[in-house]
């Protein structure tokens, strides 16, 4: 999934009315995930200057850059954390690491052939889906308009709970980011 996906599965499933830091917490734990990757790319190809092919095709599966995914998508890590905030009987914490397991499991299960090692430090071992969300030889073709369509259901949920205006033009900002690169694909290449 991408990572608007990802924002708008969270908040729906985790995100309260009226609970600011619970919202909040579902959100950035949501992102966390693939917060390293944003930061690499942003610094390899913005700073640096690097070329995008190489970011996407080279640098992504590079050794040094999956043992930057292995630990911020490690379930092990994130369940003991998880567990921690359990013990500690930490609500914004539960939501927190409750919300970055949901992702790290979204992506365990929609990841062909670019996946990460969601087992560190006990594994290595990348996990091979059979589907994919964007890649139409592992049935992206499917799965992405799939994706989006439970996107747009947990908008309307979102938009019914979430009133105030600023949480409505988050929720606009999050339909615009998950809707727009769908739409480009489908117009520039035929399907997503």
């Amino acid at each position: 999934m991408n990572t608007p996906a990802h924002l708008i599965f969270g908040a729906a499933l985790f995100g309260k009315r009226d609970a600011h830091a619970i919202t909040t917490a579902a959100l950035i734990g949501s992102l966390l995930p693939d917060a390293s990757l944003y930061f690499m790319v942003f610094w390899n190809g913005i700073v640096l200057g690097i070329d995008e092919q190489v970011i996407f095709g080279t640098l992504y599966f590079n050794d040094f850059w999956q043992s930057v995914f292995a630990i911020d998508n490690s379930i092990p890590l994130w369940g003991a954390l998880l567990l921690v905030a359990l013990v500690c009987k930490l609500r914004v914490g539960v939501v927190l690491c409750g919300s970055a397991l949901l992702h790290i499991v979204l992506d365990l299960l929609l990841h062909h052939d670019d996946g990460r090692q969601h087992f560190w430090p006990l594994s290595d071992w990348i996990f091979e889906s059979p589907i994919s969300y964007w890649d139409p030889r592992a049935f992206g073709n499917i799965v992405g308009p799939v994706e989006v369509a439970i996107c747009l259901v947990f908008l309307i949920v979102l938009w019914r709970r979430f009133r105030s205006v600023w949480s409505r033009c988050g929720i606009i900002f999050l339909g615009i980011a998950e809707f727009v690169p769908f739409i480009l694909f489908a117009v520039m290449f035929g399907s997503p």
